[in-house]
């Protein structure tokens, strides 16, 4: 194959495309035939969180997230002839899934190209749907430039998950639902990738409601969008490791960007690690598995980066649930361990029977249950003492705080881990 030389028609950076309300309007028609809508409903933690919020639950969709709008909007408007020779795509997973979902409801071919970190229950979805898959690429960047060098070479027509015009305007069909849902809003909250969703959301909400504000949320991993606005348009974006590894594009969409630009009020940038306690309390308290990129608008409230909406009525998007198993457990232990409600600590004690019967028992004493204890004795300094490790649950901040209190007056060699892996989160996410 050549190498990479090949643009993108859809999505010329020198001539870029607004989106449309009547786009959204087309859409919608072929949207609804085709796709289900998802509920947006209350929270039970407004009052907590002294915002009447409402959860969008696009995580309930047959793939897992939002992208399926996109994705039966833009192969609905490929032509008999491109319908034949099929699509290609580039995604971390969730465009992935909903194109080669509803490619095969269509009877329509389709390659999809993910980058070797993609997650691996993506891959196999995909390839469930009848796609041919193609792991290339470190990041979603040299995914694309690999998919739009087949789509050349096999005359395939390639779309791209955030920034194709008609991607957009079917992602725009989620605000349709939600003003159809939701009375007298205030804000849309969505969460930022490639922009192609926020983009989307912004012209209906804007065309129907001039007084609706769009607020969008993206990590400190990944800030693209972030950095598009300081730049004055989309520039390559570095990132890093992140939980919410959906809203990992380095370069923003140019469609996305010039449509999204002049109807965007404000852009949070989120600390990573109020990613996983934001997961936790979706499961805990709302009953939504979501992943790390639909909880990023909640990250932003428990954050508190939202407090200007105190009061008002607020919709937050949760844009997908599509997460590993394994990482999804990991990351609710990790919000665990944000909120104090597992910690880790040492002691040295004296290398005698009954030392650990006696630490146990204080656990006990204090209501906290021990979920893992090590006893080291070969690495001490002398014979006579003993390192023990443990791993404990407790009920919240406050508990873990007064436990720590007594634990230090029985041992004055105690260690504890740092708790707070976010400035005052202990009095922000109501676990």
């Amino acid at each position: 194959m050549a190498q990479y030389e090949i643009e993108d028609i859809y999505c010329i950076p020198h001539q870029p495309v607004t989106i449309s309300f009547n786009e959204v309007e087309k859409a919608a028609a072929v949207v609804r035939k085709s796709i289900d809508p998802t509920p947006c409903t209350k929270s039970k933690s407004s009052d907590i969180f002294g915002i009447t919020l409402f959860f969008k639950k696009e995580f309930l969709q047959h793939t897992g997230s939002f992208k399926e709008r996109g994705a039966r909007y833009a192969l609905s408007m490929l032509s008999a002839d491109q319908k034949q020779k099929g699509v290609v795509a580039a995604s971390l997973g969730n465009h992935s899934q909903g194109i080669s979902y509803h490619a095969k409801l269509m009877k329509i071919p389709c390659i999809v190209v993910m980058p070797n970190n993609a997650p691996y229950n993506k891959i196999v979805k995909c390839r469930n749907y009848g796609a041919n898959v193609i792991i290339h690429g470190n990041d979603i960047a040299e995914s694309r430039l690999f998919a739009i060098d087949i789509a050349k070479e096999k005359e395939m027509t390639y779309i791209n998950g955030y920034d194709h015009p008609h991607i957009i305007a079917g992602q725009g069909t989620t605000a349709l639902e939600i003003l159809e849902q939701v009375e007298d809003i205030d804000a849309i909250i969505v969460p930022v990738g490639g922009g192609g969703l926020i983009a989307g959301v912004a012209v209906a909400a804007k065309t129907l409601r001039k007084d609706i504000k769009i607020v969008g949320v993206e990590t400190e991993s990944c800030p693209s969008f972030s950095n598009a606005l300081r730049k004055g348009g989309p520039v390559f974006t570095p990132g890093s490791p992140t939980i919410a590894d959906g809203l990992a594009v380095p370069t923003v969409g140019y469609n996305a960007y010039a449509t999204v630009r002049p109807l965007l009020d404000k852009m949070i940038v989120v600390n990573e690690e109020w990613i996983a306690p934001s997961m936790l309390h979706l499961v805990e308290t709302e009953k939504c598995v979501v992943e790390g990129a639909g909880s990023a608008g909640l990250a932003a409230v428990i954050s508190g980066q939202l407090d200007e909406f105190k009061d008002k009525r607020v919709v937050v998007i949760l844009c997908g649930g599509n997460i590993d198993t394994n990482i999804f457990g990991r990351c609710l232990e990790r919000g665990l361990i944000t909120v104090g409600r597992l910690f880790r600590f040492s002691v040295i004690a004296p290398n005698k029977p009954g030392s650990i019967a006696a630490l146990c028992s204080l656990t006990s004493s204090a209501g906290v249950s021990v979920v893992e204890i090590v006893q080291e004795r070969l690495f001490m300094k002398d014979i006579h003492h003993i390192k023990l490790k443990l791993i404990c649950e407790t009920r919240d901040w406050d508990h873990a705080e007064k436990f720590k209190k007594v634990v230090r007056k029985h041992y004055e060699s105690a260690t504890f881990d740092d708790l707070a892996l976010c400035d005052n989160i202990s009095s922000r996410v109501p676990l």
